[in-house]
């Protein structure tokens, strides 16, 4: 049994994760950070859940970039093969769930 306190868990670099559960190779980790992270695609399906702060999320879709500001308690949820990439604005605090060792 575990009781997180997303809004007060930091990490000592961005994107630094506290690994909450990894259920069947399906892994939900917490993350801080106030940097951008980088242009990525996923092995399998991501959501992401912005927990605390706002986030600038990017991505493209039939090669066009779109973006949208994902507010507190908004998810994002990229489909397998979907690019993106997520800037914090400030700090932020976010959940991931994705496939184990995923980028």
């Amino acid at each position: 049994m575990k009781i997180i306190r997303s809004k007060t868990f930091t990490a000592t670099r961005p994107w630094g994760a506290l690994d909450i559960a990894n259920m069947r190779g399906i892994t939900t980790r917490l993350h801080w950070t106030d940097q951008p992270y980088k242009w990525h695609v996923n092995d399998g399906e991501e959501v992401f859940a912005v927990l605390d702060g706002r986030v600038e999320m990017r991505y493209r879709e039939a090669g066009q970039e779109q973006s949208a500001i994902l507010e507190t308690g908004d998810v994002f949820y990229a489909s397998v093969g979907t690019e993106h990439v997520a800037f914090p604005i400030g700090e932020a605090r976010i959940l991931v769930v994705e496939t184990a060792g995923s980028v």
